[in-house]
């Protein structure tokens, strides 16, 4: 009876302090790892965003950049082409003038040659004339004939020192100048004087209307009306033929200034015979 009463206690132990506070650091410890890595986690994110961000900016930048180059590239490119083709303009008008140097030349010696031929003769005329007639008079009349001759050809060789044109047409310089070329009666000349600024007047065909006058530079600015069509040709230096087409007209006009003062200007205007030959043609059928 007495074994049966007693009892035996089982006491449970529980675990020591230190390893319930070892584990509580642990739990301390990896909650702050884990937001620890949670923060680094949010910061590379948004690190990634605003790298993408820039990324983005620098290529919408590259992109203007490249427009705007390309775009300076084919301006540059059309400026270059443009200069092409002025240069190639200028070219090209460079052979056309040599090319009418080079015939006005030939002109020239032409007409030298049939000086001389004609020179020689006349003086094989003059030598046979005076060996069938002996007498004064006769010898007088060849003598004065072989003047006349000379002089004719002297006033020509003044005719071929005078400037031309781009046409090919002689310029006349002052009245004297103009007065020969009505002799070699290829062209009529009108002359002309306008005083004042804005005063004009007919003179063949054509109006002449004087705008401004500058003598320090030699030149003008005048206007022209053909067939009731107004044009301004301006700073129009001394001696330089204006060309001027008239309705129907194969060969043009020429207004050229010679003389340029303070609100005053004096030319002339030089007309192809051949376009008077047509009209009086035309009006006469």
């Amino acid at each position: 009876m007495a074994d049966e009463s007693v009892r035996t206690t089982v006491v449970q132990e529980g675990p020591p302090i230190w390893v319930v506070l070892v584990m509580v650091l642990l739990g301390v410890v990896a909650l702050a790892g884990l937001w620890t890595g949670w923060k680094g986690l949010s910061y590379a994110q948004d690190s990634r965003q605003g790298l993408s961000r820039d990324i983005q900016m620098m290529k919408q930048g590259y992109a203007t950049d490249l427009e705007s180059l390309q775009q300076r590239l084919a301006q540059t490119e059309k400026a270059n082409a443009d200069l092409a083709g002025d240069f190639s303009a200028v070219t090209k008008r460079l052979r056309i003038t040599q090319g009418e140097l080079k015939k006005a030349h030939d002109e020239t010696q032409q007409v030298r040659d049939e000086e001389n031929q004609q020179l020689a003769a006349m003086g094989t005329q003059v030598k046979d004339q005076l060996a069938t007639k002996a007498t004064t008079d006769d010898v007088k009349a060849v003598s004065g004939e072989v003047s006349g001759v000379r002089t004719d050809l002297d006033s020509t060789k003044k005719d071929l020192q005078m400037a031309r044109s781009e046409m090919g047409t002689l310029i006349a310089k002052n009245h004297d100048d103009i007065e020969t070329l009505r002799r070699l009666g290829e062209r009529d000349y009108i002359e002309f004087t306008l005083e004042g600024k804005g005063k004009s007047q007919k003179v063949g065909d054509i109006t002449v209307e004087l705008r401004s006058a500058d003598p320090k530079r030699n030149q003008c600015n005048i206007a022209l009306v053909v067939d009731d069509k107004r044009t301004e040709k301006r700073n129009r230096t001394v001696n330089e033929p204006i060309f001027v087409y008239a309705h129907g007209a194969r060969q043009p006009m020429e207004v050229v200034i010679n003389q340029v003062e303070k609100n005053k200007v004096a030319g002339y205007l030089s007309v192809p015979r051949v376009k008077q030959q047509a009209t009086s043609s035309s009006s006469g059928g």
